[in-house]
């Protein structure tokens, strides 16, 4: 499935920012058999006097916009297309789950997934959220099967009752969020199981097939989670705000251990005062590009 994004970042400042550092998650990942880049740029007004691209230590593409003029607005737009297929089926046998984090540890690019990441500290009840999937002796697929369709019974999508800095221990008293606070619930209860688990940022397809339901999440940027779930399975992604699988309705940007690692703007600025921040993300299916 071929996609076409845009995403539009504009800031609004209640005084003149006099020089800006940013750094930029807005540009997807390419993935071997999974997602291949046909399309991609990324513009800003004012436009930097310096940029740089490149890979963070995660292999997420990355750019560098530093502005040296006074400005009382920024705006960032990224736009690209994409060519997506949904990635390979469970095998019809994973290993017991107990075993995973004794094999993550024997490989470094998984172990780092393995452990609580700055905005992700140990929490039990996160644990014990997921607990009653993982029996002893289970295999990780069946009881990832399970973890994913009951996950949306417990919680609630709403919207305007977190913010990015929410802690588990919260979202878990509330039993509602929105798509990052589910991702970091999730991430965190596995890891806290010896299950090694990444945070995954995108977006999702949200018009629904005939009769369909419609998918959370429409026209804004998305989260959920990748989960290593032995060698042959490696690693499987799965989204807990829609209680599914994912299949080629997810577009990737990139990975990290919590939101962090991947937050689609950051910035360093002089000046500027208070501000406002409006965010626009459009998503469509788009015709195969000609060669």
């Amino acid at each position: 499935m071929i996609y076409r994004v845009r995403h539009v970042t504009a800031y609004a400042y209640e005084s003149p920012v006099e020089m800006a550092t940013h750094l930029l998650h807005l540009l997807p990942r390419p993935l071997e058999g999974r997602q291949r880049v046909l399309r991609a740029a990324l513009t800003s007004d004012p436009a930097p006097a310096r940029r740089a691209e490149g890979l963070d230590h995660f292999g997420n593409t990355t750019a560098w916009l530093y502005l040296d003029r006074p400005h009382a607005r920024f705006t960032v737009t990224a736009e690209f297309m994409v060519d997506v297929t949904a990635p390979p089926p469970l095998p019809a046998s994973t290993p017991a789950w107990e075993s995973l984090r004794e094999a993550a540890l024997r490989r470094p690019d998984v172990a780092e997934f393995l452990f609580p990441s700055p905005a992700l500290p140990p929490v039990e009840g996160a644990r014990a959220f997921f607990a009653s999937h993982f029996t002893p002796g289970r295999s990780a697929g069946e009881a990832a099967v399970e973890m994913i369709a009951a996950f949306r019974k417990s919680m609630a999508f709403r919207s305007g009752v977190t913010t990015v800095s929410t802690p588990v221990e919260e979202v878990l008293r509330r039993k509602a969020g929105v798509c990052q606070d589910f991702a970091h619930l999730m991430i965190t209860g596995l890891r806290m199981l010896g299950i090694p688990a990444r945070y995954v940022s995108g977006y999702i397809r949200t018009r629904p097939p005939p009769g369909g339901v419609r998918r959370v999440g429409a026209d804004q940027s998305h989260a959920w989670v990748a989960a290593w779930l032995g060698e042959e399975a490696g690693w499987v992604e799965m989204d807990p705000t829609n209680s599914l699988f994912v299949e080629e309705e997810h577009v990737v940007l990139g990975w990290g251990r919590d939101f962090g690692d991947v937050s689609p703007l950051l910035g360093i600025i002089l000046g500027g005062g208070s501000h406002s921040v409006n965010v626009g993300v459009d998503m469509e299916e788009a015709e195969p590009v000609p060669g």
